[in-house]
C-alpha cells in the first residue's frame, strides 16, 4: 500500500507543525526549516521548491477538527522507523531557532514524542544537542 505522504513530507510536516503551534510562523523559524532542508542529507532527494507548498498543506490539515492528531499520525505512518529520531530532532530545531520555548512547542514535543514511541534517553540526547548548539554568550 502506498503511503498518503512521502517521508520528506513527513519530515516538512514535522517542522511546519511544530513552528505553527504556537499559532505564529516565526522568521528565524521558517529560516531554519530553509537551512535544514538544504544541509541535511536526507533531504538529498528532496525538490526545496516544493517546501512552501508543503508547508501550506500542512497549515490547511491542521486547521481541520483533529488536524494535528491527522499529521502525527501521518508522520507516524509516514516515516520509516528509523527516521523517528530525525523528525524528533528536526522538529527541536525548530522549536529552538527563536531561542525561545513556548508551553505550546513543549506540549506538541511530548505528543510527538509519543506518536513515534521514542525513548526517554534519546528524547533527552537530541534535546540537550538542540541546547548546545543554540547557546548563545
Amino acid at each position: 500500500m502506498e503511503k498518503p505522504i512521502s517521508h520528506h513530507e513527513a519530515l516538512v510536516f514535522a517542522m511546519v507543525t511544530m513552528s505553527a503551534v504556537d499559532r505564529t510562523m516565526s522568521d528565524a523559524e521558517l529560516r531554519r526549516i530553509g537551512e535544514l532542508v538544504d544541509r541535511l542529507p536526507v533531504f538529498n532527494d528532496f525538490d526545496a521548491e516544493r517546501l512552501v507548498g508543503l508547508a501550506e498543506t500542512c497549515g490547511e490539515i491542521l486547521q481541520e477538527d483533529d488536524g494535528l492528531d491527522t499529521v502525527l499520525s501521518l508522520i507516524a505512518d509516514c516515516l520509516p522507523k528509523h527516521l523517528y529520531e530525525t523528525a524528533y530532532a528536526l522538529a527541536v530545531e525548530v522549536a529552538a531557532a527563536d531561542l525561545r520555548i513556548q508551553k505550546e512547542e513543549l506540549r506538541l514535543l511530548a505528543m510527538m514524542r509519543d506518536a513515534l514511541d521514542l525513548e526517554k534517553l534519546v528524547v533527552s540526547a537530541i534535546e540537550r544537542g538542540a541546547q548546545a548548539r543554540h547557546r548563545r554568550l
